[in-house]
């Protein structure tokens, strides 16, 4: 872990691109519109989860019917992975991707603008603070912070 990142843990979250909003060329208005609303890019990388990080990444969900499917559609093809950085960033960055469901996210969300359905949502975000550490450390090591 790096020490910035502890030192902020509150102004730090965590979020990846997923491989459908990439496949689809979504990622450069994702990356805009992240930057748009106020957050800086403290660490990033175009990547691709094999299946064994995928499962590592979302163990938590390994009881539950979808979890095959997810680590196989998160290990489809690349991702990008980053630590964005701004006052209130994990609920700021809940507000701006909106909903998991993009029927029912909020118009002009990063998933209403580029979701395809609820397990094709586009991007990942931290739903808090202590995950937003985890799930940072857990794709970056602490000298790619910055």
């Amino acid at each position: 872990m790096g020490l910035n990142f502890k030192k902020m843990t509150t102004n730090r979250t965590f979020t990846m691109i997923k491989p459908d909003a990439v496949k689809s060329g979504y990622a450069g208005k994702i990356l805009n519109q992240i930057c748009d609303a106020g957050f800086k890019i403290v660490a990033m990388k175009f990547t691709r989860l094999s299946k064994e990080k995928a499962g590592e990444f979302y163990a938590v969900h390994a009881a539950r019917p979808f979890y095959g499917e997810l680590v196989d559609f998160m290990s489809s093809g690349p991702i990008v992975a980053a630590i964005l950085e701004k006052e209130n960033a994990v609920e700021d960055f809940r507000t701006l991707i909106g909903a998991t469901d993009p029927s029912k996210a909020a118009p002009g969300t990063i998933r209403a603008l580029y979701a395809k359905n609820v397990g094709e949502n586009a991007v990942h975000g931290s739903d808090s603070n202590e995950n937003a550490q985890i799930e940072g450390s857990f794709h970056f090591a602490g000298t790619e912070i910055f």
